[in-house]
């Protein structure tokens, strides 16, 4: 889910809390932080049982299963490239082409790949 979708159902629910309960709630933190969720969608709950407040359990519902829902890892560059880490953990990177000055400065280059 789009953290714009988040911060749909966050705003939300910050409308109905305070509009029902005069709870005044950060959306942003909300749909960013799960723990914060986890307090309010607590909340909204226990709001909507106690003053029979339907939408604000439903709301609660799917603030929740936002912020459960399971993010795709993206590959790292390792996974990508193909290279593998040694056996104490620590990746391997591929050395760079060192220049070498006396070739560079007797072809009339100064720079590596040169300007022109």
């Amino acid at each position: 889910m789009l953290n714009s979708e988040k911060i749909a159902i966050a705003a939300h629910l910050h409308v109905l809390l305070r509009r029902k309960t005069g709870r005044v709630t950060d959306t942003e933190w909300m749909a960013s932080n799960p723990d914060y969720a986890a307090e309010i969608v607590r909340f909204a709950r226990a709001s909507a049982h106690s003053d029979g407040h339907l939408d604000l359990g439903e709301w609660a519902d799917k603030l929740e299963s936002a912020m459960t829902e399971v993010v795709p890892t993206r590959p790292t560059i390792s996974r990508l490239l193909g290279t593998a880490g040694t056996s104490q953990g620590t990746k391997q990177t591929p050395a760079a082409p060192q220049p070498n000055p006396v070739t560079d400065e007797a072809s009339g280059h100064r720079y590596v790949r040169g300007i022109r």
